[in-house]
């Protein structure tokens, strides 16, 4: 499952490498989520769900967030296992099997790729400001939640379709603070999630504003909230 918002320049490298991906698996799907692009997404999207059976295009109504984005994917993926990645690929695909092999290990419902646990994994980085202030935000986020994850906001995760089913149908947010309030469901409701270290190179042409990050800080609060009140049960 892979979101996008305006990726009409990305899309024509990235979707051939899910084709040569999923065509070595007898049975996948894959979902393109449409974030209301105001670009030729869709229509690329289209053309390419054409050629290729086990791939469909969604569409949100309008612009509404990668968190909608994200949660529309995983309520409507049919498989037994379903990955969320990004449509810059910063995350290659084949590192899906350290996250299987994480979930055969430890007997989890998920598991979520992290450029924190090994750094020497990232080939590319961020610039300095966005890396260091992702490492200030995991710092905020571990006392605010109690959660032990080291990098919430890598965009490369798995999960079983069950511990989806009840995640997904409980977020509340649809920015860029989901990821956070996805895993405190999670924890809430006895789904085990293991964070994994995973190869990672940035890819210029991000969609996270300055005000979109700061944004997430505030979405740390709404979360508690949301928890206090029960909201998440």
């Amino acid at each position: 499952m892979v979101p996008a918002y305006n990726e009409a320049a990305r899309l024509p490298t990235t979707l051939p490498k899910l084709a040569q991906f999923c065509e070595s698996y007898g049975s996948v799907e894959v979902l393109i989520v449409d974030d209301g692009s105001r670009d030729t997404t869709a229509g690329i999207v289209q053309e390419f769900a054409a050629r290729y059976p086990f791939a469909r295009l969604l569409q949100n109504p309008g612009n509404r967030g990668k968190g909608y984005s994200v949660r529309h994917g995983m309520q409507k993926a049919q498989g037994d296992w379903i990955l969320s990645t990004d449509a810059d690929l910063s995350s290659p695909l084949e590192e899906v099997h350290k996250l299987i092999a994480a979930v055969d290990r430890a007997q989890a419902s998920g598991a979520i790729g992290s450029r924190a646990l090994d750094r020497s994994l990232v080939g590319v980085h961020q610039a300095a400001f966005r890396e260091w202030s992702g490492r200030i935000f995991n710092v905020i986020m571990r006392i605010a939640t109690g959660l032990p994850f080291r990098d919430t906001q890598c965009g490369f995760k798995l999960f079983r379709k069950d511990a989806a089913e009840v995640i997904f149908s409980r977020q509340l947010l649809e920015g860029f603070g989901f990821d956070v309030e996805d895993l405190l469901i999670a924890r809430i409701h006895g789904f085990k999630v293991v964070e994994v270290p995973v190869r990672w190179d940035n890819v210029e042409g991000t969609k996270v504003g300055a005000l979109t990050g700061a944004r997430a800080f505030w979405d740390l609060a709404v979360v508690r909230w949301n928890q206090a009140c029960g909201r998440y049960r």
